[in-house]
């Protein structure tokens, strides 16, 4: 009974705190009547930042539509489109979408480029006509990489061309001068997507002379109708513009669009230090050799005597730790002289701020070291020796020399 008593009465004292008991009580009563506590200590949160992890790999479908979102011409004008282009380039959507294929990561790492240059990502097509996206491209001893430049116009573009390294085929490399050279172009001709692309294709000097010849600027410019420009130089823009038709159109296949939503490594840019083997490289940081080799070509066969740049998906901050922590085997590589392997434009820490002013040339059906080199007033011994020519060389149409370059 005693125990009985003392629970009712502790009860009717809690019944104020539980709210039972209170109800016919006015408010401010009933706090008058609830008895004093001491005040709680409540700790505080700790308002210390959360260190950002690195994001390792992204959406296959937030790729696809960085892409069309940063496009300067949305949609697709089916006047200005070929359907013999785009049958051509049917294919694209579907390599996209193939795991199997490096395609997807190659496109985002470009697009990523682009955007952070402010162009726009019609220019990240330039590979599929180019190369294919594949960065080990050959077209025999002339274009190749990526972005198929040919040697005298890469090493114009501060891209190393040597015999122990071809910075063509660096993804990293060949990049970088592509976009820096469409962002030159781009300033120069207006901000029009379809006068940069014929200028990348015909040269900045030989679209220039048809603008003015057509009495047109980069304002008001109708880049086909410009006059004296290959067949290949319209054609370029009309590759780029189906392209991107069948890319804009992809987005109503359901199938490719459940193919894209899947994680796809977000590819960035590494050093290889000097002597060290790409495919130990690899396995350190637990990434595929084969995968990584086929990215960078440039340094699959053998180590070089310099560091490199190489382009592999980002790393986990702990697998980058470890690797960090453990040094890679190297093996003792012959030197070779500058003349044999251009490495001042391509090492990770110079690369982008070794970057000579030279103005350049891109040469034309019938002309000759001696009229470029009198056109511009300089010896024709200086133009030769800046580009690396003989007394006897050659010059192709669509080669690009630079005249004004310290050598």
């Amino acid at each position: 009974m005693k125990r009985l008593l003392l629970a009712s009465l502790v009860l009717a004292g809690l019944c104020p705190l539980l709210g039972h008991a209170a109800e016919d009580t006015p408010p401010a009563q009933a706090a008058a009547a609830m008895p004093a506590t001491p005040e709680a200590v409540v700790p505080e949160l700790s308002a210390a930042p959360v260190e950002a992890v690195p994001a390792i790999a992204r959406n296959g479908r937030d790729i696809f539509q960085t892409f069309l979102a940063g496009r300067a011409d949305a949609g697709c004008d089916v006047t200005q489109t070929s359907p013999r282009w785009q049958q051509h380039f049917s294919h694209a959507p579907a390599r996209m979408a193939n795991e199997d294929d490096d395609v997807l990561p190659l496109f985002g790492y470009v697009v990523d480029e682009l955007r952070e240059a402010g162009l726009p990502t019609e220019f990240a097509l330039i590979p599929f006509v180019e190369s294919g996206y594949r960065p080990s491209a050959r077209n025999g001893n002339g274009p190749a990489g990526l972005w198929q430049f040919v040697a005298t116009t890469a090493r114009n573009h501060q891209v190393a061309v040597g015999k122990s390294y071809d910075g063509r085929l660096s993804a990293v490399d060949s990049t970088d001068a592509a976009v820096r050279y469409l962002k030159t172009l781009y300033g120069m001709f207006g901000g029009d997507w379809r006068l940069t692309i014929m200028a990348y294709n015909a040269g900045e000097y030989r679209l220039l002379q048809s603008l003015r010849r057509a009495g047109m600027n980069a304002q008001n410019a109708q880049p086909a109708k410009l006059p004296g420009l290959s067949p290949v130089t319209y054609a370029y823009v009309e590759k780029l513009h189906a392209l991107a038709c069948v890319l804009d159109k992809a987005q109503a296949e359901d199938g490719l669009m459940a193919a894209l939503d899947r994680p796809v490594p977000i590819l960035t840019e590494h050093t290889l230090p000097a002597g060290a083997s790409l495919a130990q490289w690899a396995r350190q940081r637990e990434l595929e050799p084969a995968m990584v080799g086929r990215l960078n070509p440039a340094l699959a066969s053998k180590a070089n005597g310099t560091q490199r740049a190489l382009l592999a998906p980002a790393l986990d901050p702990q697998v980058a730790a470890n690797a960090a922590a453990e040094p890679l085997p190297t093996v003792v590589v012959t030197t070779v002289t500058e003349a044999d392997d251009d490495t001042a434009a391509s090492t990770p820490k110079t690369r982008k701020k070794n970057v000579a002013s030279a103005r350049t040339h891109t040469v034309r059906n019938g002309e000759s070291a001696w009229t470029i080199a009198k056109r511009y007033g300089i010896p024709v011994k200086t133009l030769l020796s800046r580009n690396g020519l003989k007394a006897g060389s050659v010059l192709k149409p669509g080669m690009v020399l630079a005249f004004d370059a310290k050598p």
